[in-house]
């Protein structure tokens, strides 16, 4: 399979590292990157070519990933417009709607319609992350086993029935981390101002959410279970929950990941606009 990558940031370059690692070839990896440190960078890193701009040999690829800005792509999809013949298409960038895509890379008045749109997060940069996908009807089976063989060098998948759902799938893993991180910071805070210098506070509050989270993959239970399981009547746990419950911070964080899904649909909309 030869797969060029429009784009060669940070989550192209952890693509390719988790694709080489599980035996996808060097030879088979060309990136479309404007940037002459960049190119050499990854030419010596992954042994791959890398060129400033699209030639025949990248385009003549079976798998084209599109990893730039969502800002950026129209104006990096021109060169495309009109010349792609049956590659997959698979974008990463954030926000934008398969059709826009396929208005741009297609020739006027014929949308191009191979698409997969992805949604990864911050953890795929090491390895652990986890991507959304959804495929435009037209993508076959093979085509949706390509784009998951790609998404999951990087961590695990899941499928969104309809395309609406992937500013769902933005809004709850894309941002996630983000959500993740807050806590951390929070319970960092905490930590500090019960004495604790910031390396200890640090460490408690990171390593408590690692294996929080490895213990909810790795358990039968489900999280509520987990979580009632650490929570005795009329201890500690309890009180803390309490505390949490009285602010509403349930119901506060499920508001904050809908006001993502709707920033997420208003973000598609304007990106999209010709």
């Amino acid at each position: 399979m030869k797969i060029t990558f429009l784009g060669g940031g940070n989550m192209a370059t952890a693509l390719i590292g988790g694709m080489l690692e599980r035996g996808f070839a060097a030879a088979g990896i060309q990136i479309v990157e404007l940037g002459e440190a960049a190119r050499a960078a990854l030419e010596q890193r992954f042994g791959v070519r890398a060129v400033a701009a699209f030639d025949e040999a990248a385009i003549d690829c079976d798998v084209l990933v599109l990893a730039v800005k969502p800002q950026q792509m129209k104006a990096a999809l021109a060169p495309l417009a009109g010349r792609m013949r049956a590659q997959l298409v698979i974008s990463i960038a954030a926000g934008l709607r398969l059709a826009d895509l396929g208005r741009w890379l297609g020739a006027p008045g014929t949308p191009y319609a191979r698409l997969v749109r992805c949604m990864p997060n911050t953890p795929a940069l090491i390895g652990a992350g986890v991507t959304g996908l959804y495929a435009d009807p037209s993508v076959d089976a093979a085509g949706r086993e390509a784009a998951e063989r790609i998404l999951g060098a990087v961590g695990s998948t899941v499928w969104a029935a309809d395309e609406a759902r992937m500013d769902a799938v933005t809004a709850i893993s894309g941002s996630g981390p983000a959500y993740v991180f807050h806590l951390i910071e929070a319970l960092e805070a905490a930590g500090r101002g019960l004495g604790f210098d910031e390396a200890d506070a640090r460490r408690l509050a990171i390593d408590t959410v690692l294996g929080a989270a490895r213990l909810a993959a790795n358990s039968e239970d489900s999280p509520t279970v987990l979580r009632q399981k650490v929570t005795s009547k009329g201890g500690t746990t309890e009180a803390a929950l309490a505390s949490l419950a009285a602010a509403g911070w349930h119901d506060q964080l499920i508001a904050a990941v809908k006001a993502a899904e709707a920033r997420g649909r208003e973000l598609g909309e304007q990106l999209g606009k010709d």
